[in-house]
């Protein structure tokens, strides 16, 4: 067990050997690293971007007759301030006969030209109830929740008696949602080979300037394991510092660009990589990192 602590510690105090070789390596992964972030990050933006809804939803919201006015019209102004709401329309029970009587007119009467029927006797006296037309232009991730909280926020409004809505019409959205499992892990696993393939390359040739250390271990009679396990430790806390650094740097890209593309006509706000795929950018170096130094000195 101390044979194994002391090799875990050699492994370590490999890394400031040959400063150079390794500065240019973790280089090498840091940079490698951070490109394939940025690739993903990009791929989640669009992802993000696509995957809102884009279509228009109307929702009508009728309250009980005989509601207290000054009531209905504090919820109006109440309905104004939600999100993703892109115009709103008022009707008390008077506006709302007003409405029905012009549209029969303009429907019947007008065509056979009679004049639009007056309803002025039933004013103050109108059987309809106070009425609001809700037009929503939500640019959400999961659409069919939004609708089913809207729905559920407006039927629980005092005095609301009945709410109606037209779906949402958001074909691209739909058929994005749809192909986006097609699309975006096959590109995720071609980014998670490249970057494999090339931090292990890199490892592996970093290893070439102790050729000369690993040929005399091997001729003295040293254990392949005695010469592996330093040699991965270096590996692995190389990938790992390249790694995380690029992840710093991600992290810093993304703080000082979040919104610099959210403006017409683009709207796009840079997303972060999901945690399973930023995940990857960690432990894919610190898996090549070892498997690089496995095979440096399995080729010997």
């Amino acid at each position: 067990m101390r044979t194994f602590f002391r090799l875990l510690a050699r492994g370590v105090a490999d890394l400031f050997l040959h400063p150079w070789a390794q500065l240019l390596s973790m280089a090498a992964v840091t940079l490698v690293v951070f490109l394939s972030g940025l690739l993903l990050m990009a791929l989640a933006t669009v992802d993000a971007e696509l995957s809102a809804s884009r279509g228009e939803t109307v929702y009508q919201v009728y309250w009980r007759p005989g509601t207290d006015m000054a009531h209905v019209r504090g919820q109006w102004e109440e309905l104004g301030h939600m999100p993703w709401l892109a115009s709103l329309e008022t009707y008390s029970p008077d506006e709302a006969l007003t409405a029905l009587a012009r549209r029969m007119g303009e429907t019947t009467g007008q065509a056979a030209g009679l004049p639009v029927p007056d309803m002025g006797f039933l004013s103050g006296k109108s059987p309809l109830p106070p009425t609001a037309l809700l037009t929503f232009a939500p640019r959400e991730a999961d659409p069919e929740k939004w609708a089913a909280d809207t729905q559920a926020f407006l039927k629980a409004m005092p005095g609301v008696e009945r709410v109606a809505a037209s779906p949402l019409r958001d074909e691209l959205g739909k058929a994005w949602r749809s192909a986006s499992r097609f699309v975006i892990w096959p590109t995720v696993g071609f980014l998670g080979v490249v970057l494999a393939l090339v931090v292990g390359n890199t490892v592996r040739l970093t290893l070439s300037t102790r050729r000369e250390e690993i040929e005399i271990l091997q001729l003295v009679g040293a254990r392949n394991w005695y010469i592996r396990l330093p040699l991965m430790v270096a590996g692995a806390l190389q990938g790992l510092l390249g790694g995380g650094l690029a992840c710093l740097l991600l992290l810093a890209v993304h703080w000082r660009f979040r919104t610099a593309l959210n403006v017409p006509p683009l709207l796009l706000e840079l997303r972060l990589p999901p945690p399973e795929q930023a995940a990857l950018l960690l432990a894919v170096p610190v898996l090549m990192g070892i498997l690089g130094s496995w095979i440096a000195v399995r080729s010997r």
